[in-house]
């Protein structure tokens, strides 16, 4: 198997489950040295190192809110010092509450936007600073950006500006060498989305998923290894679909 990214340091934020743990796993089977970001789950971010130095790959778990500024210094500065640069920076980190208009907080708007959309900006700021001249941040998005679902204005609004900073940094960056594209990924089975697609709303959203059936977090990861390799060298500013064709919210 191609190392694709061997002798890459890469952060993947959020990796302790869900598409992040999906993501780091890939990277490390890549060749990559793994640092697998938490904020509370320690156990589970555990579980993903062992999963990764198991199959013969470098990684390791760091601790970090990434809405705190101070924790995102202080976690880029133990990785300089410990494994070397940042070369590759997943923002996938995030949260979503999903609630009508009328049940709308400013808890729950600040909330999401300190961590979906500051978050990603603060931890770019910070790996663009050791990445030097040449990198990747990939930012994990949504269909929903485009598309939303009922109840989801506040989320689908982050994930919109995380598709709009995208194209911003990579104008920014790019004299840089420092790509940044976003992944969008579509109706996917996480511990995030634990019964939100049972009984008939599941049933729709398939129906509505050409490729018939909901993602996995191995679906999305290959995209990532690609977008952070050198196989997407020239490849920067896009926000790419991994939906299963996926148009529209599918019910």
């Amino acid at each position: 198997m191609e190392l694709k990214l061997k002798d890459k340091v890469a952060l993947v934020t959020g990796a302790s489950k869900g598409i992040g743990a999906g993501i780091a796993k890939a990277f490390g089977k890549a060749g990559a040295t793994v640092i697998v970001n938490y904020a509370s789950g320690a156990k589970n971010a555990d579980q993903v190192v062992s999963e990764i130095v198991s199959a013969g790959g470098k990684a390791f778990a760091i601790q970090a809110d990434l809405s705190s500024s101070g924790d995102i210094t202080r976690m880029f500065d133990e990785v300089k010092e410990r494994f070397g640069p940042v070369g590759i920076l997943v923002n996938n980190a995030g949260v979503a509450v999903f609630e009508m208009l009328d049940d709308l907080t400013e808890y729950a708007f600040h909330k999401q936007f300190n961590l979906n959309v500051l978050g990603y900006l603060l931890a770019a700021k910070a790996a663009v600073i050791q990445m030097g001249h040449g990198g990747s941040i990939i930012n994990i998005s949504s269909i929903l950006s485009t598309d939303p679902y009922l109840a989801s204005s506040v989320y689908s609004a982050t994930k919109g500006a995380v598709d709009t900073l995208t194209v911003a940094l990579a104008r920014e960056l790019g004299p840089r060498k420092i790509r940044v594209n976003s992944i969008l990924p579509g109706h996917t089975n996480t511990p995030a989305t634990a019964g939100n697609f049972d009984g008939e709303f599941g049933e729709k959203l398939i129906a509505g998923t050409p490729l018939g059936r909901f993602g996995e977090p191995e679906d999305i990861a290959p995209l990532a290894v690609f977008l952070a390799s050198d196989d997407a060298h020239w490849i920067t500013g896009e926000s790419i679909r991994a939906s299963g064709g996926v148009r529209g919210v599918g019910y």
